[in-house]
């Protein structure tokens, strides 16, 4: 007698009356997409962006925690081994992700150089004996900044421990010259950064701190590791200073 009621029902709306005479979690499992496959699929995802960081899972998932709190807020693009290494809990976790980004941005740099060359070569047979444009200020292989033995800083956005270095060189009195990477020649966006930096505007109207656009000028030093980087010129050659 249930059966025929049910069947009534189901006519009587317009479904099919095997759909409708089922129970209900069989028809939720039909209608609605397994939570289960969801869930392995976002495990993968994770696996697969830890492993190409050298990570684990575990490390992974604290990373994400760590993005989800004021550390993501600050800088939101951080990579997964900075945030990491800024919040290591221990000297042992924080000389773990040290190294594993300057094996990460070796192979970084191994690549970048790999395609300069590649784009070089193919410069040559496209276009042989047509001259590239220089940047202002800088000659292939080498590096013009103003004034003579000052030391220049290149900083980017989202930075963690730009600032702090910016602020090293201000405490113990250094002239120096600041190069934002990624400033898209936009002078509002070099303005904020020294802003948050808080970098003394009294020293920039002086001249003893310089706010330019890189411009190019990191990628043509040609010298490997992440920013920020504090370089000098010895003997003609530009070294990154520790």
């Amino acid at each position: 007698m249930k059966l025929q009621t049910a069947l009534a029902l189901a006519l009587f709306v317009g479904l099919p009356p095997w759909v409708s005479a089922q129970p209900a979690s069989q028809q939720n499992s039909i209608m609605q997409p397994s939570r289960v496959d969801q869930t392995q699929i976002e495990q993968g995802r994770d696996e697969r962006l830890a492993r190409d960081w050298g990570l684990g899972t575990e490390e992974w998932t604290r990373y994400e925690e760590l993005m989800d709190g004021p550390l993501g807020i600050y800088s939101p693009n951080l990579d997964p081994l900075s945030a990491l290494g800024v919040e290591a809990r221990s000297d042992e976790e924080r000389r773990r992700y040290a190294e594993l980004q300057v094996h990460a941005e070796s192979r970084r740099v191994e690549k970048l150089l790999a395609y300069q060359r590649a784009y070089d070569d193919a410069w040559q047979r496209l276009h042989p004996g047509l001259q590239r444009v220089s940047l202002p200020d800088a000659t292939p292989g080498a590096m013009s900044i103003p004034g003579s033995g000052r030391t220049a800083i290149f900083v980017k956005d989202d930075c963690a421990l730009c600032a702090s270095f910016v602020q090293r060189l201000q405490v113990a009195g250094t002239d120096f010259d600041l190069y934002m990477v990624g400033s898209r020649q936009d002078d509002a966006r070099i303005r904020d950064l020294a802003k948050r930096m808080q970098i003394d505007p009294t020293r920039v109207r002086s001249g003893t701190i310089t706010l330019n656009h890189d411009g190019g000028r990191w990628l043509s030093l040609g010298l490997a590791g992440e920013l920020p980087a504090v370089v000098r010129q010895v003997n003609g050659q530009w070294q990154r200073q520790p």
